[in-house]
């Protein structure tokens, strides 16, 4: 009998996210406003990250701070697209990071139906789970303050209630675990085993490497963009704690040389280095349809950028000709 097929929930190929490193807000104006301008100065939060994650799995992320890790996993949720690769999602994903989508002047109780409105839930529906995700979590008579006035802790707490609630296929899982109390984050464990025992489909971003080890089957370890390595969770991070032993034997100088060194690969990085460094090394394995992303990857890493300051001109244009037209 043939083994049954694992189904693929996230597949990424040659991922990459490139950010404009502009100083100022006028910076900004004047990089939309100039399309045609070359020359300014980027940095690539990924550069070129493929992996396939399957149904049932619970995947870690791991890495030191600025390596891309909340960049991709905005990414997979869909918060932001990457500049160039192909990725696929087969299902519905929900993000809990410390804070995420809550808007400060809303009480939690509006916050709650406003994030559930957003994920595609009635107001019938809501009005059926509101007492549930209250009670999950537990933040009292604060339920009806701004949460402006929340702590960390305590927006975690409300973001995590209404992720777990909305029940997705796909759960993104960034920090939101790393502040509040002892109690809440049992509560949260337990619910994300109950999720992992429903086969749904996790990825778990932390610093705490205790918590992934206990809780993950596979890890992908990004270092300054790049996915270092992605196997079994004791087998990476054995070796992510042996790369950490050696960087903390660095002296101060050292150090920081080493971080300067990886920065300034992230900004001299460009997708046709990536796909000349994929299609020219022997003894890396691709099929014709990865060298078929990279040469897509190649033009859209070129031209969307232009293309989507081109539309934001044209929009510019068309509103400052509407604000004309009302005040004459």
């Amino acid at each position: 009998m043939l083994a049954k097929e694992r189904v693929v929930k996230v597949r990424a190929r040659y991922v990459t996210k490139k950010y404009d490193l502009l100083v100022k807000k006028s910076d900004k104006v004047k990089a939309i406003f100039n399309p045609f301008k070359t020359g300014l100065p980027n940095f690539w939060s990924l550069k070129g990250i493929s992996f396939d994650v399957y149904a049932g799995e619970t995947i870690g992320l791991i890495g030191v701070n600025g390596s891309g890790k909340s960049t991709l996993s905005n990414i997979i949720s869909g918060i932001i697209p990457p500049t160039s690769g192909e990725l696929e999602v087969n299902g519905e994903t929900s993000i809990i990071a410390i804070g995420a989508g809550l808007r400060g002047q809303l009480t939690g109780r509006e916050n709650i139906r406003l994030k559930s409105l957003m994920m595609g839930m009635t107001n019938a529906q809501i009005d059926q789970q509101i007492t549930a995700i209250i009670n999950f979590a537990d933040l009292g008579d604060f339920i009806d303050q701004p949460v402006k006035s929340y702590s960390s802790g305590m927006k975690s707490r409300l973001g995590f209630a209404i992720a777990v609630h909305d029940n997705p296929d796909i759960l993104i899982i960034d920090e939101a675990l790393s502040v509040g109390d002892e109690t809440f984050y049992q509560k949260a464990l337990d619910k994300m085993m109950e999720f992992k025992q429903a086969g749904k489909t996790i990825f778990f971003v932390s610093h705490a490497l205790s918590q992934v080890e206990m809780f993950t089957d596979r890890v992908m370890w990004i270092q300054y963009g790049e996915l270092k390595e992605f196997g079994p969770t004791n087998e990476v991070l054995e070796h992510y704690r042996t790369w950490n032993k050696w960087f903390k034997k660095l002296g101060k100088k050292e150090k920081r040389e080493y971080q300067e060194e990886q920065k300034q690969k992230q900004k001299a990085f460009t997708v046709d280095m990536l796909r000349e460094n994929v299609l020219t090394d022997p003894q890396t394995k691709y099929s014709p349809t990865d060298a078929k992303v990279l040469t897509a990857s190649a033009l859209s890493g070129e031209k969307m950028p232009l293309l989507s300051k081109t539309l934001m001109i044209s929009l510019g244009i068309a509103w400052l000709v509407l604000a004309y037209i009302s005040l004459h």
